[in-house]
């Protein structure tokens, strides 16, 4: 096999383990929630797994420090939730879940992700 044969192989190798490690291989850590919590917007979602009960009345404050235009928005689609998250403000997003199971919820632009466990 030829050296430049080598080289390209072992790009692909390494990009393929970059891919996977960069979008596959995250895994977040679950926080239980009992009332309320507050989720920091700043280059994603913190906590970005978040366990509650179902039937329990619960507040989600998105509290958003990244300027991205993308992260301006947060939508809770199982919910029907679409809320504006102004700079720094604390946004206070209310939820009854009456089923138990796994929602999403992302930004306007469905590039970050968070993830709420129902229990």
């Amino acid at each position: 096999m030829s050296l430049d044969k080598i080289i390209v192989l072992a790009a692909s190798v390494l990009g393929i383990g970059f891919t996977y490690w960069f979008f596959l291989a995250k895994k977040g850590k679950e926080t239980a929630v009992k009332g309320s919590v507050d989720i920091i917007v700043d280059g994603g979602y913190s906590p970005e797994i978040i366990s509650i009960e179902k039937g329990k009345t619960t507040k989600l404050n998105f509290i958003r420090k990244d300027p991205t235009a993308c992260l301006e928005e947060v939508v809770l689609g199982d919910f029907k939730i679409k809320k504006r998250l102004p700079l720094n403000q604390k946004i206070e997003v209310e939820i009854t879940p009456q089923k138990s199971g796994e929602f999403t919820y992302s930004c306007g632009m469905n590039m970050y992700h968070g993830k709420i466990i129902v229990k």
